[in-house]
């Protein structure tokens, strides 16, 4: 199905990135992962570019360097960011809150400008933005990773209709809580909250991202697929 195809994952070292990374590698996609952290030995067959998703420079040369041994880039998951960042809004720096747009956001939109040029020519293309439930629904001091998502969701929206004239599709999706370390440590009662009757797991990322960047569903475009387990369809009371 991806035989041929050059993907490219950011985030890719750990979590949700590099469950995506393996399955599209087991699909035999010709997988290149970015990231700011380098993966540990168990990495696979793919492509490692060690990098920061906010340096603009540093992103050109990556998408220059796969261009040059690729020849073209064709599905495009931005899912590197800072996500375990929280802090009350009286005391986060402006500092703090730009670092965050500055790799969520922004470096999502470098990493968007570059595939666009790789992608030239080519009769099929995808972006994929990673966000986050937490774009709609939040708790207390989580004000710049929020609006760096919010603002990831708003930016597929766009560019779904600024690229209306070639064969890309954009398409966000948000994870409500997906988790990507200690799973068996996890408690019933943490399971139950969900309609779905079990906490996410980065597969459910993965294979949702297979789903979209599928050459036959190009009519799915500027949509945010919300894989949460129906967490916020529920209406909760304390």
């Amino acid at each position: 199905m991806y035989s041929n195809k050059v993907v490219v994952v950011t985030g890719s070292s750990n979590g949700i990135g590099k469950a995506i990374s393996f399955k599209y590698s087991k699909k035999n996609a010709v997988v290149i992962g970015i990231d700011i952290e380098d993966p540990n030995s168990n990495y696979g067959n793919i492509d490692f570019y060690k990098a920061d998703l906010s340096d603009e420079k540093a992103i050109q040369a990556v998408f220059k360097d796969i261009t040059k041994k690729y020849g073209a880039v064709h599905v495009l998951i931005n899912n590197g960011a800072i996500s375990k960042f929280n802090k009350s809004i009286y005391e986060i720096s402006l500092s703090e809150f730009d670092k965050v747009i500055g790799v969520n956001l922004r470096g999502s939109f470098i990493c968007c400008k570059e595939f666009i040029k790789a992608n030239k020519g080519q009769n099929y293309g995808r972006i994929i933005n990673i966000a986050s439930t937490r774009f709609n629904q939040n708790e207390p001091g989580w004000e710049s990773y929020g609006a760096s998502k919010g603002g990831l969701v708003s930016l597929t929206n766009t560019m779904a209709i600024s690229l209306s004239d070639t064969p890309i599709t954009v398409n966000a999706i948000s994870p409500g809580w997906i988790e990507t370390e200690d799973y068996e440590k996890l408690k019933e009662v943490d399971h139950k909250k969900h309609p779905s009757g079990r906490v996410g797991k980065p597969k459910d990322i993965a294979n949702t991202c297979m789903f979209l960047t599928m050459e036959e569903n190009d009519f799915i475009n500027g949509c945010n697929i919300i894989v949460d387990g129906g967490m916020s369809k529920k209406m909760i009371y304390e």
